[in-house]
């Protein structure tokens, strides 16, 4: 309900008073009142017990949970589990009897171009079936940390979440989630969740009513280019540390701030999301061997994981003097500094006052207002002492060096080019 304005208060005993007391007062009656709502969606039973799996988010806050067979009984259901990071969730009736069920089968032996049938409940018309083909695997549509979807072209809409999608042996190979759409309904894009995926989360939520993942403590960013050439890697796969969490996995198996990822227990890690998926795949408790890139050096670790919780050249003494060839002018982190950009007296580093448009720091992606806390890996507290590092590693010819930068509040790598091309 939009709220009304708030009126004025009339003076005493003024023939408007009581009528404007009545009706704010009726007003604020029926904004009080929030209509129910009801949500419709898809599932499918995956044991004669009653099992049903689903998508989390058409059950995520719900006080009571219907399911209507395609026999037209109806039982309330158990929310037995549910997790919001894969967007799946379990379900439990009890009908008193066995039920049919489906079986879930390998996503992993789909192909593009395989044939594929969607079975759900669009619109709430309910036993509704469409077929399309696998489109494409592994697509991240940024729905949560660990997208890893199937793209079909099978017609699904609004409803159609938590349905079933069935390969020609009639196996459950995904589940659908989502729907690329301008216009509300099917355009040929939808996602699935992969059956590979669901079977470890439905498992875990059956047996346990949530899902523990593996945790490894560090907070990362996707190496890029000029990051690659400033830590001199041969290629820019990995993942680039920017934290290390105190008292985490990484921390006791010894990972530095700076580190690039490049492998996880023997699989090569490319992109953020692929430790992402490893880590939280990984049992806690179990040791895997982890290889990093430090100092031009390629190192073996060993790391025990734990259980996730729930949860620029400058110039030199001040901002007044010219910018050098880099295109930085740097100035100390004064008190009224940290009251500007709202720091702590805990955080350390130089304060980048002016950036030249078109220069090197400019292409690097600098910007006036970052807080330099390492270059090359070396902490700095002054403008003279970023300038120092910067300068030596132009007369060591490197083409780039990395920034450690705090930009509103948050830490992370930049890879500050020295020399074009």
């Amino acid at each position: 309900n939009r709220a009304m304005p708030n009126f004025p208060d009339f003076p005493p005993g003024s023939p408007f008073g009581d009528f404007f007391r009545q009706f704010r007062q009726q007003n604020n009656q029926n904004q009080a009142v929030t209509p129910m709502q009801r949500a419709l969606g898809s599932g499918f039973i995956i044991d004669p017990a009653g099992y049903i799996v689903t998508n989390n988010h058409v059950v995520d806050g719900a006080r009571d949970i219907s399911v209507t067979l395609s026999n037209g009984d109806k039982y309330r259901a158990k929310l037995i589990g549910r997790d919001s990071k894969t967007d799946l969730a379990l379900l439990k009736i009890d009908a008193g009897h066995d039920l049919p069920y489906v079986a879930f089968g390998d996503s992993d032996r789909e192909q593009e171009g395989d044939w594929v049938i969607a079975v759900g409940n669009p619109y709430g018309l309910g036993g509704t079936v469409t077929a399309g083909i696998v489109s494409a695997h592994g697509r991240n549509i940024n729905e949560g940390p660990y997208d890893d979807f199937l793209q079909i072209d099978a017609p699904i809409n609004p409803g159609n979440s938590g349905g079933p999608l069935f390969n020609q042996s009639g196996q459950v190979i995904g589940i659908d989630t989502a729907i690329f759409t301008p216009s509300g309904g099917s355009v040929g894009i939808g996602f699935a969740i992969p059956s590979n995926v669901a079977k470890d989360i439905v498992a875990q939520l059956r047996a346990h009513g949530k899902v523990a993942r593996g945790w490894l403590g560090v907070q990362m960013q996707p190496m890029t280019e000029s990051l690659a050439k400033a830590v001199g890697l041969p290629n820019h796969q990995g993942v680039l540390v920017d934290v290390v969490e105190d008292d985490s996995p990484a921390a006791h198996a010894h990972v530095q701030q700076g580190d690039v990822i490049t492998a996880f227990n023997g699989k090569p890690i490319k992109t953020t999301r692929d430790l992402a998926m490893a880590v939280a795949d990984t049992p806690s408790g179990k040791t895997v061997p982890m290889t990093v890139w430090r100092n031009q050096h390629s190192r073996d670790l060993s790391v025990t994981i734990g259980t996730q919780n729930k949860q620029q050249l400058a110039s030199a003494n001040n901002a007044n003097a010219n910018p050098t060839p880099v295109g930085m002018a740097l100035a100390p982190l004064t008190p009224e500094m940290r009251d500007q950009l709202n720091v702590g007296a805990d955080v350390g580093g130089v304060v980048v006052s002016r950036v030249t448009p078109g220069s090197k720091a400019d292409d690097s992606g600098v910007q006036a207002g970052d807080i330099i806390q390492r270059v090359a890996g070396h902490p700095v507290s002054s403008p003279a002492e970023a300038a120092d590092q910067i300068h030596a590693a132009e007369r060591q010819n490197k083409p780039a060096i990395p920034l450690l930068v705090m930009r509103n509040g948050v830490s992370s790598y930049l890879g500050l080019q020295l020399a074009r091309g």
